[in-house]
Formats: C-alpha cells, sequence, structure tokens
C-alpha cells in the first residue's frame, strides 16, 4: 500500500487488542482519534509514553478524542506490561493497545520503516477527525519519545480551524492571537467573523484574537 498522506481516508481495520478485537471505525464512531504505535512491549520510552497518555484522559475527553495504541506483541504480553506501566508511571491505562502481532496494521499504515528497523515499528501518530480522514501524520525515531502537549496542541489547532477561517502561527497555544485565512477578503465578512477586530501586519498577514475564547 502506498503511504498515507494528509486527507487520505484512514484505512479501516479489526485487529486483537489487550481488551478483545477492535475495529477502527467502531472504535472511534463520531470522536476525532489518536492511534499511535510503538516498537515493542516492555521497553522504557513506550512505558513512559504510555503512563503520560493515560494521565491526559481528562483532556482527550474534552476535545472529544479517542486514543488507540499499537504494539507488535501479543495481547497477553499487553496485558503484563499494562500492570508495569500502571505501576512505573502511578498511572491506569484506560485506552486499548492493540495486539499488532501479525503486523497487519502496522503495514497498512506503513509504521516499520526497513532503514530504521526491519521488525519493530518507528514512533507513528495519526490524528485522524471523524470523517475518518487523516489530518496530521507524525513520525518519530524509536529512541525519541514523542510530546504529547505537542499532540494537544495540534489537535486544538485542527478543531479551531475547522470551524473559523483562521490558521495558527508558530508556537500558538490555546488562547493566543490567530491568523485570518489569506483567502478570506470580503471586509463585511471579515467584520462580521471577527468582531474583536483584527490588526493587519501585511495585507497577507491579519492577526486577531481567537474567536471562540
Amino acid at each position: 500500500m502506498a503511504t498515507l498522506r494528509l486527507g487520505d481516508t484512514a484505512p479501516d481495520f479489526e485487529q486483537d487488542s489487550d481488551i478483545g478485537p477492535i475495529r477502527l471505525y467502531d472504535y472511534l464512531g463520531d470522536n476525532w482519534g489518536v492511534l499511535f504505535s510503538h516498537p515493542a512491549d516492555f521497553t522504557p520510552v513506550c512505558t513512559t509514553e504510555l503512563g503520560y497518555t493515560a494521565k491526559l484522559a481528562d483532556e482527550f475527553a474534552r476535545r472529544n478524542v479517542k486514543v488507540l495504541a499499537v504494539s507488535v506483541d501479543d495481547a497477553n504480553s499487553h496485558k503484563e506490561w499494562i500492570n508495569d506501566i500502571n505501576d512505573t508511571q502511578n498511572t491506569t491505562v484506560n485506552f486499548p493497545i492493540l495486539a499488532d502481532s501479525d503486523r497487519k496494521v502496522s503495514e497498512l499504515y506503513d509504521m516499520i520503516h526497513p532503514n530504521a528497523d526491519n521488525t519493530a515499528t518507528v514512533r507513528s501518530v495519526f490524528i485522524i477527525d471523524p470523517k475518518k480522514k487523516v489530518r496530521l501524520i507524525l513520525t518519530y525515531p524509536a529512541s525519541t519519545g514523542r510530546n504529547f502537549n505537542e499532540i494537544l496542541r495540534c489537535i486544538d489547532s485542527l478543531q479551531l480551524t475547522d470551524s473559523h477561517s483562521v490558521a495558527t502561527p508558530v508556537n500558538w497555544q490555546d488562547g493566543d492571537d490567530v491568523i485570518i485565512v489569506p483567502s478570506l477578503k470580503d471586509e463585511d465578512v471579515i467584520k462580521q467573523k471577527f468582531p474583536k477586530g483584527y490588526t493587519e501586519v501585511r495585507p497577507y498577514l491579519r492577526v486577531t484574537p481567537q474567536p471562540n475564547k
């Protein structure tokens, strides 16, 4: 299969997990989704990542996001590993981990990069919207733990820019000023959409307070 690109439909699948078989589309329902892979069970960086993700449960829920992890080991191994994660990270894993021992999901989502490792998945992240479109792809090497605060920031940006005619600038955080999209030219429409006004730094760079705050 060709590499997934932004805007592609996320491939559906059914795969075993620590809580039993999961079909992606059924699991996500009308929610946003974060699908993220791990090189293997009982690995140190993954243990910290899954523990931190569990601690973010309220943050994901507030954004209507369902989380789904992937590791190439089997479901029984996942169950044992979850005990370790809960113990060492002082949390309770509250999302499923797919048991991708046949590499079905890993290959479907191009999570194995042979020049990095022939068998272990890299740290892939796919943000999927309620229409099942791939909206963001991040890829980290196995040695580098992901920044889940950045993943939340990206979800905030995607959800904001879907509902308003704005883009988010460099290092934007929820609540910061945003940029009116250059394609919006009609001054009457701009005044209606952005009653707080805007600052025109350049004709193509118009800064306005975040409209939903």
